[in-house]
C-alpha cells in the first residue's frame, strides 16, 4: 500500500521484524527510537510499552499516535478525546467495531500474504494459567492462542 514501515524491537526480534516486511528496524535496546530525526504519519503501539509523550516529537503535523493499550492511569482514551479537539497530533484508541466488509478485507490480506499472524505459542484450555504467566513475562514473540476443544475438536 505504499507505506514506509519502521519496525521498534529487541535485539532476539530483529529478524522476525525485517521478514515481517519492515523497511527499517531499530534495536530499542541499543538506540532510543525516540530521538530518530525522521518524522512519521503514524507511530503505532503495538505492544503498549511507550507513550504519546514519548512519541509526540516523532510525529509530523497531523500524525496519529495509535495505540493498542489503555496506558498508564488509563490515559489513551482520555488523550484521544483530548486530542480529537486541540492540537496538531492526535491519539487514536482502538474501540473495535469491526464490519462484514472489514472481515473481508483483512481475510483478502491474508489469503494473499499481505497480513502474517505470528503465533508463538499455543495452550490448551486447562494451561490457561501458565500461558497467562508466559504473557505477563513480556518476551513473547506474537500471539499466544488458546485451543478450546469441543468432543476433542478444536
Amino acid at each position: 500500500y505504499g507505506a514506509e514501515v519502521t519496525g521498534v524491537c529487541s535485539t532476539t526480534n530483529l529478524e522476525l521484524v525485517r521478514s515481517l516486511g519492515a523497511d527499517k528496524v531499530i534495536d530499542h535496546t541499543k538506540e532510543d527510537f525516540t530521538r530518530d530525526y525522521q518524522k512519521y504519519d503514524v507511530v503505532f503501539d503495538a505492544v503498549g510499552k511507550s507513550s504519546f509523550s514519548r512519541c509526540k516529537n516523532l510525529l509530523k503535523q497531523r500524525g496519529i499516535y495509535f495505540s493498542t493499550e489503555l496506558g498508564f492511569l488509563v490515559q489513551n482514551p482520555f488523550l484521544a478525546l483530548w486530542t480529537s479537539k486541540f492540537g496538531s497530533k492526535k491519539v487514536m484508541f482502538p474501540f473495535p467495531k469491526y464490519t462484514k466488509q472489514d472481515v473481508l478485507f483483512f481475510k483478502k490480506l491474508i489469503e494473499e500474504g499481505k497480513l502474517k499472524a505470528v503465533i508463538d505459542r499455543s495452550y490448551p484450555l486447562e494451561q490457561i494459567v501458565e500461558a497467562y504467566r508466559y504473557v505477563e513475562k513480556g518476551h513473547k514473540k506474537g500471539n499466544v492462542v488458546i485451543t478450546v476443544r469441543h468432543n476433542n475438536k478444536i
